[in-house]
C-alpha cells in the first residue's frame, strides 16, 4: 500500500474541529502506512497480542485509549489488527479512521452468544447479515438500510474455517448497544427492560444465530464507504442450553487471518483474470 493510494487528503477549508485528524488520526494515532490493506477488529485490546501469536511477526504500532494496533505479515500476506473497545460507537470510530488512511478490508473478530441450540460453546458464528439493533448506524443511514457482510469476506472465512476444521455456522447476527437489557438479560436487582422476555424467542423465530455488539455498525459502515467487511465470533455463552465458558477465543482469530491470505489469494486470481471483483468461477490465486 503505497502512500500515494492510502492517504486522504483533507479539505483545507474545513475547520479542525469538524475533522481533527491530520497526518495522525485522533483517535487511533495511526497515519497512512502504518497498517495494512487488511485489518482485524477485536475488541478487548489484550486479544491483539493473543492474535498476533499466530501471526510470523507484528509489531505494535499505535496505542490509544482502547484502540491498539500492530502491523505484520501472516503467511506472507500484510495484516494489521486494532482493538476497538466495547460497542459500535467506538468501533465506528475505528471504522472511520482506518478508512481515512486507506485500509480496504474489515474483519470483526470476538465472541458472541448464541440463541440456537446448534451453535455450542466453542463453535464460530460467520455473520451474513446483521440485525441492526445498536444506535450507532442509524446515524449515519435510514434503519431499514441492510448491514451486510461482504461476500467474499463470507467466502474467505468459511474457506478458512473448513481449512482448518473448526466448526462453524453462518448467519444472521443481532448487534445490541447493551450486554443485559439489550440482549434480553436481567439488569441490576432484576430490572427488565420493555420487551426483553420476548426478545431472544423473536429473534430466535426470526431465525437470528447469535449476539454481539460491533457487527452491524462495522458492515453497515463498509458498505456505506465501499468497502469490504465481515465478522467471526466464537460462542462463549449458549443462550438456549444456559451454557457458557470463555473457550476457543484463539479460534475466531486464526479464521480470521487465515481468510486475509486467502482474500489476497482471491484478489490475485481477479487480477490475473483481468477483472475488477473475484468470483468462484476464478478459483484462488497462488
Amino acid at each position: 500500500m503505497s502512500d500515494e493510494d492510502s492517504a486522504v487528503e483533507g479539505d483545507p477549508d474545513t475547520p479542525a474541529s469538524e475533522d481533527p485528524n491530520d497526518d495522525e488520526q485522533y483517535h487511533l494515532e495511526v497515519s497512512a502506512g502504518d497498517v495494512a490493506d487488511s485489518v482485524l477488529l477485536p475488541g478487548n485490546p489484550e486479544r491483539v497480542e493473543k492474535i498476533t501469536d499466530g501471526w510470523d511477526a507484528s509489531e505494535v504500532v499505535a496505542e490509544h485509549r482502547e484502540y491498539r494496533t500492530a502491523t505484520g505479515s501472516y503467511d506472507d500476506t500484510p495484516i494489521s489488527v486494532t482493538s476497538t473497545g466495547i460497542g459500535s460507537p467506538s468501533a465506528a470510530i475505528a471504522v472511520e479512521e482506518l478508512a481515512r488512511v486507506g485500509v480496504d478490508t474489515l474483519l470483526r473478530v470476538g465472541s458472541c452468544g448464541a440463541i440456537r441450540e446448534e451453535a455450542s460453546v466453542g463453535d464460530l458464528v460467520i455473520t451474513a447479515g446483521a440485525v441492526r439493533q445498536e444506535g450507532t448506524s442509524d446515524e449515519y443511514v435510514r434503519e431499514d438500510y441492510p448491514a451486510s457482510a461482504d461476500d467474499r469476506v463470507v467466502g474467505a472465512l468459511v474457506t478458512a474455517a473448513e481449512r482448518l476444521g473448526y466448526d462453524y455456522h453462518v448467519g444472521v447476527t443481532a448487534s445490541t448497544d447493551s450486554f443485559y437489557a439489550g440482549q434480553g438479560r436481567p439488569g441490576f436487582r432484576g430490572f427488565e427492560a420493555a420487551g426483553s422476555g420476548d426478545l431472544v424467542e423473536n429473534l430466535r423465530e426470526a431465525n437470528v444465530l447469535n449476539f454481539e455488539m460491533e457487527a452491524a455498525a462495522i458492515l453497515t459502515l463498509a458498505n456505506l464507504y465501499g468497502l469490504r467487511a465481515g465478522a467471526v465470533c466464537t460462542v462463549y455463552a449458549n443462550r438456549v442450553t444456559g451454557e457458557f465458558r470463555t473457550e476457543g477465543e484463539r479460534k475466531a482469530a486464526k479464521v480470521a487471518s487465515e481468510a486475509v491470505s486467502i482474500l489476497a489469494e482471491m484478489d490475485d486470481a481477479a487480477e490475473a483474470a483481468g477483472v475488477d471483483r473475484w468470483h468462484p468461477g476464478l478459483g484462488l490465486g497462488g
